[in-house]
């Protein structure tokens, strides 16, 4: 069975993130998870992208965790504690990307897949999907606290129980009906369907929706002292001149991201 990889295509300023490791439901490797930093740091770096999609290749899941074999040669607690601290680093690179993300789902989304869903600012599912982290039945182990917050965020508390305590897993009714699914979209008609979305958010102000994501991203894990950072960039910048004169005179304004 291959390592997997990752694979990054832009196009028109929209960012392609494909995770190909079908034969193991996408499941990740240690590879596989330094070629999604590495994808998002290039990222991170590029003025030009937009927006972002993450997928898993396959049909059959978006990303079904960490690979089992990837623990065997672990030996006590410290493991644990630097391995859930990695997976921290490589969630958190994703979601700190400063523009939207958007991940389709089709299948399953479970465990550290489950994290990198919950990182990204919005989620397409087909029907079929399936969102879980079964370890209390299957490996024994447990969620750092960040990754615990961004399900609570995102599921709320009971689900949250049910899914870390009873081990049970949502489907995509559910999913969609507490927020956490945007859209449940026909399995056929899902690419379609994100680039309507890609689209839409292309068009929107790239620093408004940058302040937007990092400001409920900090207040989500506990850091609401301040977002003047952000509030200057957006006030200080050329898009807010040109959005301010394009309302004004009644066009339709033309944004850089500066």
């Amino acid at each position: 069975m291959s390592d997997g990889t990752i694979h990054l295509s832009i196009q028109d300023g929209i960012a392609s993130l494909l995770i190909d490791r079908p034969e193991a439901r996408n499941a990740m490797t240690w590879s596989m998870y330094d070629a999604l930093a590495a994808a998002c740091d290039k990222l991170q770096d590029d003025p030009d992208v937009r927006v972002a999609t993450i997928r898993g290749v396959g049909g059959k899941a978006f990303i079904s965790g960490t690979d089992i074999e990837q623990f065997r040669d672990f030996s006590g607690a410290e493991d644990g504690v630097r391995y859930e601290s990695a997976v921290e680093a490589y969630v958190s690179k994703l979601e700190k990307l400063p523009f939207p993300t958007l991940a389709i789902i089709d299948g399953y989304a479970m465990g550290g897949g489950l994290a990198l869903a919950a990182a990204c600012d919005f989620r397409i599912a087909a029907p079929e999907a399936v969102f879980g982290v079964p370890i209390a039945r299957t490996l024994g182990n447990c969620l750092s606290a960040n990754n615990t917050a961004r399900l609570l965020a995102s599921f709320g508390p009971d689900r949250v129980a049910r899914m870390l305590i009873l081990a049970e897993s949502i489907k995509a009714e559910e999913a969609h009906a507490c927020g956490f699914v945007h859209e449940i979209v026909a399995a056929d008609q899902l690419e379609a369907r994100a680039k309507v979305l890609c689209e839409r958010l292309s068009g929107n102000a790239p620093l408004t929706m940058k302040a937007a994501k990092e400001t409920m991203r900090r207040i989500i894990a506990g850091d609401s002292s301040s977002n003047e950072d952000l509030i200057r960039e957006c006030y200080g910048s050329r898009d807010f001149r040109t959005g301010m004169d394009a309302f004004l005179e009644k066009k339709k304004p033309l944004w850089i991201g500066r």
